[in-house]
């Protein structure tokens, strides 16, 4: 292959590059070839050496890995302000698992997911991490709209709207493994259990016992509020940490979110046990569930990437505002307005939230080797303005509306603003017509 043949060119603008040395390169020019990152350097004097399919201009931009949110249930978009203002026990209870017993199908589904990744990748998300039910059915709406995400079969103790047999759980986990390894350079099965208060200790070993031997990720809730402590502690006679390392859950694939309520000793467990947490601020927050120790859990060298939750406890999926949450929430309740500085909290929305998915070798910095997933802010605005400090721009100033142009895999999926490979207003003409079966049924 002619080295010059490029399918994009990215030139002009600011390259933050999240490589090991965090490199920022004015004046970039980044080269692309079957959604592979070619080279990225500093713009030479003219790219008349270069044929390319197609040429960005990137003057006055920034550009960056495109972010990675690691804890999702996409479909929940249909759910977004349901009900709100409510303790998480009652919400999920009294609220959630009822209309998820009631509303959830293929269909509502797929819909919901359409929704989601069209949010995502408007506000430059381009990796996902996701958990729920009919889980192939968020999985085959990646692959139609050239999203890329590890998609995560769930499990639960009681009938869910995909498997009204809770004994069928190794038969659906089989199978779900089997029908996503492979598939798509885009989507990567893994299995995912709710809760260790809404799992027993032999569906939590069987599921992750499945995950473990076929090397996949496991997912869970973990540690989310003090009334999840105390069940635990009634049951098993420990807190929900200690519990799964009794159960042997605990390894460097498994990626639990929230983690609020943990102690120094537990902390010390999940880092000797390789676990990367998935932090959660905003939901936490909305949910009054508490704030999970991060800056002890970066001190000890875990692996903390940073993911919305689903749409009906956040209620959005701007990792931009996720971002800025974090920074912030962490220096109010430490009272030190030096920790979890802009740096560290962009880094845990790109490079190590591809570590807690084993995707660093692929995604999460711009360099060459690794495959292109890029976004583009357009900074020539007045929130923007002036522009001292990179990260600080992005994590305190900018929003998920000053993303330009998002690419995955080496293919432009928006530009201009404008979505690539979905019609947003029939994606969003149909979730509507499911809310409004839900707001009929809720007003008869």
């Amino acid at each position: 292959m002619d080295n010059t043949d490029l399918d994009i060119v990215i030139s002009g603008g600011t390259t933050l590059t999240i490589s090991p040395d965090m490199a920022i390169i004015e004046n970039s020019q980044i080269g692309i070839k079957d959604g592979t990152i070619r080279f990225v350097r500093k713009q030479g004097d003219s790219l008349k050496d270069y044929r390319c399919k197609k040429y960005i201009d990137a003057a006055g931009s920034l550009i960056m890995p495109g972010l990675i949110n690691t804890h999702t249930h996409l479909p929940m978009v249909c759910f977004r302000g349901l009900a709100d203002d409510l303790p998480l026990m009652d919400w999920l209870n009294n609220h959630i698992f009822p209309a998820e017993a009631k509303y959830v199908n293929r269909d509502m589904v797929y819909h919901g997911s359409m929704l989601a990744i069209a949010e995502m990748i408007l506000s430059g998300t381009t990796t996902f991490c996701d958990g729920y039910f009919f889980e192939s059915t968020v999985a085959k709406a990646a692959v139609d709209t050239g999203m890329r995400g590890v998609a995560c079969q769930g499990f639960i103790d009681f009938p869910t709207p995909d498997n009204p047999n809770p004994s069928n759980k190794e038969d659906i986990a089989r199978s779900f493994i089997e029908k996503w390894t492979g598939v798509s350079p885009l989507v990567s099965p893994a299995l995912v259990c709710h809760s260790p208060y809404t799992c027993s200790p032999e569906t939590l070993t069987l599921i992750k016992g499945i995950a473990r031997e076929h090397n996949l990720l496991f997912l869970i809730h973990l540690a989310e509020t003090q009334e999840e402590v105390a069940v635990i502690k009634e049951r098993y006679g420990t807190t929900p940490v200690r519990h799964l390392y009794n159960l042997g859950i605990l390894d460097e694939d498994t990626v639990p979110a929230h983690c609020v309520w943990v102690d120094d000793e537990e902390i010390d467990i999940l880092a000797d046990c390789g676990v990367k947490v998935s932090h959660i601020p905003e939901s936490n927050m909305k949910l009054a569930t508490g704030n999970a120790p991060i800056p002890r859990m970066l001190e000890k060298g875990i692996t903390v990437s940073l993911g919305t939750d689903g749409c009906a406890s956040n209620n959005d999926l701007d990792m931009f505002l996720e971002m800025d949450t974090t920074a912030k929430i962490h220096k109010v309740v430490e009272m030190d307005p030096t920790v979890m500085d802009a740096k560290t909290v962009l880094r845990m929305a790109t490079i190590e939230g591809a570590k807690a998915l084993g995707m660093e070798d692929s995604i999460g910095s711009i360099e060459a080797g690794k495959r292109a997933d890029i976004i583009i802010l357009d900074m020539k605005k007045p929130h923007l303005t002036p522009l001292y400090n990179c990260y600080s721009q992005l994590v305190y100033s900018a929003t998920g509306a000053d993303v330009s142009t998002s690419i995955i895999n080496g293919k432009i999926v928006m530009e201009d603003r404008r979505l690539l490979s979905m019609d947003i207003a029939d994606i969003m003409g149909n979730v509507r017509r499911i809310a409004d079966k839900i707001k009929a049924d809720r007003h008869a």
